[in-house]
């Protein structure tokens, strides 16, 4: 075999390793796993408000129903309402979920803190 197969193989053999996550790397999926959730539902409870919103805005205009006017701008300023507390919601979601990981996170940071500052000095 040549090199390039060899560093082929051991590409591939890295991948199928298991290999412990840094501290700064339990930081970050830990920092993650707080905003992914609240994505998620802000991405669909969107997505739902806008669907909600231009179905309003159809069935506002008399060119498509007739007499539905009324019901459309009702339907219409729910969906503005979903679209409006939408960020809000996303913001607050984010911050509960962070202040349940609060402990974990700053103890984690702490650690690695000391950690540096221990390695540090005894470079110095």
């Amino acid at each position: 075999m040549d090199a390039k197969e060899l560093a082929s193989i051991k590409k591939i053999r890295e991948a199928y390793e298991e290999r412990e996550q840094s501290g700064v790397e339990k930081i970050r999926a830990l920092d993650r796993e707080c905003t992914r959730g609240p994505k998620i539902f802000s991405y669909v409870f969107g997505t739902i408000g806008a669907l909600v919103l231009g179905a309003g805005m159809c069935l506002a205009m008399p060119e498509v129903i007739t007499g539905y006017m009324p019901l459309g701008i009702a339907v219409g300023l729910v969906g503005i309402a979903m679209v409006s507390v939408n960020y809000p919601l996303y913001k607050k979601l984010v911050k509960r979920n962070r202040m349940k990981n609060k402990e974990k996170i700053l103890a984690l940071a702490d650690s690695l803190e000391r950690g540096e500052e221990q390695s540090e000095a005894s470079e110095g």
